[in-house]
């Protein structure tokens, strides 16, 4: 099940939005163990958070498209510690173990109609003192993609929702200087 369509922008386009790996330098500044991606789309993330561990990451995304086109460049790029798997983790669960992952990335979802349901399985997808990090599209200026203002969260409804989701010392980061379109969250197990 697709949360509600913001729309994916050609690739080359959709790649000047983000600094990939300085967001994650901000958003998963430890990096040790295993991550779960939600949404992996064209692999921004995912091929950033594989080269900033050692540990493995499951990229999960309901569009076989996007799964093959991230496989395609994983390989070309050398990286072997990408799972991918095509998989609803909206309807469905995380795809993982509980309890085996040391990070969580929800990156431009939580758009959705009921995001805690999601929270909460990436809560119980973490391993003790596992974090997640959140990004988001800004709701306080206008961004050339991303869902209607109408429906994108404001950080503090991401930071009541990880609360509610049982998510503890959650913090607000900055990513002005790397995704100027976006806002940033992480919290802890």
């Amino acid at each position: 099940m697709k949360c509600r369509e913001s729309g994916m922008p050609d690739e080359a386009l959709w790649a000047t939005f983000f600094d990939a790996e300085a967001a994650l330098a901000k958003l998963w500044p430890g990096p040790h163990g295993d991550a779960v991606e939600l949404g992996s789309g064209f692999g921004t993330f995912t091929l950033a958070a594989a080269r900033h561990t050692a540990g493995i990451i499951t990229a999960l995304d309901i569009d076989p498209a996007m799964i093959a086109n991230v496989r395609t460049k994983a390989k070309a790029l050398g990286l072997s510690n990408i799972h991918l798997q095509e998989h609803d983790f909206v309807a469905g669960n995380l795809g993982v173990p509980p309890g085996s992952q040391a990070h969580v990335m929800v990156y431009n979802l939580l758009h959705m109609e009921d995001p805690v349901p999601l929270l909460r399985k990436a809560h119980h997808a973490l391993a003790s003192e596992g974090s997640i990090s959140i990004m988001h599209w800004r709701c306080d200026i206008s961004t050339p993609r991303g869902p209607s203002m109408a429906i994108r969260p404001t950080p503090d409804d991401c930071a009541a929702w990880l609360a509610e989701a049982g998510f503890e010392l959650i913090k607000h980061v900055d990513l002005s200087d790397c995704c100027p379109f976006h806002y940033g969250l992480t919290a802890q197990y």
